[in-house]
């Protein structure tokens, strides 16, 4: 058996311990779940109808969604294709399959079919079902199938699709990613078929440019690492057969790092302002990955604290954020004055909003039904 045995870090040193990278990762996966509330929270015209105010709050709300909470999809794609090639071997291939079963299909499976039959009974209750807009959803087998394969009713869910067809490629995608050839021709590819608009299906090609490019930078770090962590092997492990794998640790944070990612930053909104000027559509992908890798390279990560215990629960609060927004905005529009303010002030404040129902909901399962917490929250 293969000894894989990374460097540890120190204090003092270059490198990040591993519970500050995790801590990072939390961080961050927080952040982009707040985000992303804002991409599904707009309401002006349900608030005001088709008026010269509703032009005035759907521009001012889709300039903070636009900007911001479009970078948020991008950057779970590029935590998980980062984590997923980090440290990678064919003999982790299967291990990492399993971890994912529980943490991504088995989630993936019970939220698509929670959403179905929450549309099943609401669409049949007086009150509810006109919130829920849908006439009365059918209840049979095809139906059922089609929601939990399709995410038929849980249209946020089309990331997590997306990601298990990723995790299912990596024996293709992996020889791909670890030759610097290859990569090239692939990325020429997906730069072409978005480009083009053509899709990959079942795969979204702007989806494989993130995944495929933080698992790039995760492998070309590995690779940088081999020849320190081949010499540390042999000085730790002469007399020993197998020892514990642990993850090569990554890179502290440092002021030239952080410049970096403040230029990276910066070509991200130049790139965003391009991509408007010409309708080139290219441009926002490249904006979303310079956006998030500059972000990354900007946070210290050994300066973050820990992370409290309610940022753990951004899978729960993705997976759930889009029921709770629709069913807010709706039962407002009918119940509250329609003024230009109700709306836009109700999306500023719906990432909070939804924090503190998803936190309390969260909260009351792991502490009445845990193991259907572990199960919706895929074990994190």
């Amino acid at each position: 058996m293969a000894v894989r045995q990374g460097c540890q870090g120190t204090e003092g040193g270059d490198r990040m311990t591993e519970p500050q990278f995790r801590n990072k990762v939390v961080w961050f996966s927080f952040f982009f779940s707040l985000l992303v509330v804002w991409v599904h929270s707009y309401n002006a015209q349900m608030f005001l109808g088709i008026c010269g105010e509703t032009a005035e709050v759907y521009l001012t709300e889709h300039w903070i969604g636009d900007r911001f909470g479009q970078i948020a999809v991008p950057g779970f794609f590029m935590i998980s294709g980062y984590l997923f090639y980090r440290d990678f071997d064919w003999s982790l291939l299967a291990g990492k399959w399993k971890r994912r079963i529980s943490s991504v299909l088995v989630p993936y499976i019970l939220w698509n079919f929670l959403y179905y039959m929450g549309y099943v009974v609401g669409s049949r209750l007086t009150g509810i079902s006109t919130i829920v807009g849908k006439g009365v959803v059918p209840f049979s087998l095809p139906a059922l199938t089609d929601a939990v394969i399709n995410y038929t009713y849980n249209y946020v869910f089309w990331y997590l699709y997306q990601l298990i067809m990723l995790i299912l490629l990596a024996p293709l995608l992996y020889p791909v990613l670890k030759y610097l050839w290859s990569r090239i021709l692939l990325f020429a590819i997906l730069w072409y078929a978005v480009w083009k608009n053509i899709d990959l299906i079942p795969l979204n090609s702007d989806a494989l440019i993130y995944y495929a490019f933080a698992g790039s930078l995760a492998l070309d770090r590995q690779r940088k690492s081999k020849t320190q962590t081949s010499n540390q092997i042999s000085n730790q492990t002469s007399n020993q057969t197998t020892a514990p794998f642990i993850p090569i640790p990554e890179r502290s944070w440092n002021i030239r790092r952080g410049l970096v990612g403040v230029l990276f930053l910066f070509w991200g909104i130049w790139f965003y302002g391009f991509g408007l000027r010409t309708a080139f559509i290219p441009g926002f992908v490249i904006s979303r990955l310079f956006a998030v890798s500059g972000l990354w390279l900007m946070v210290p990560g050994e300066w973050l604290p820990p992370a409290y215990p309610f940022m753990r629960c951004n899978f729960f609060l993705y997976a759930t954020h889009f029921a709770v927004v629709r069913f807010i905005n709706k039962a407002s529009a009918i119940i509250l004055p329609a003024s230009k303010w109700t709306p836009l002030v109700l999306y500023l404040a719906m990432p909070v909003i939804v924090l503190v129902i998803c936190g309390m909901t969260s909260w009351i399962l792991k502490r009445f039904s845990p193991l259907l917490w572990r199960m919706l929250n895929g074990g994190r």
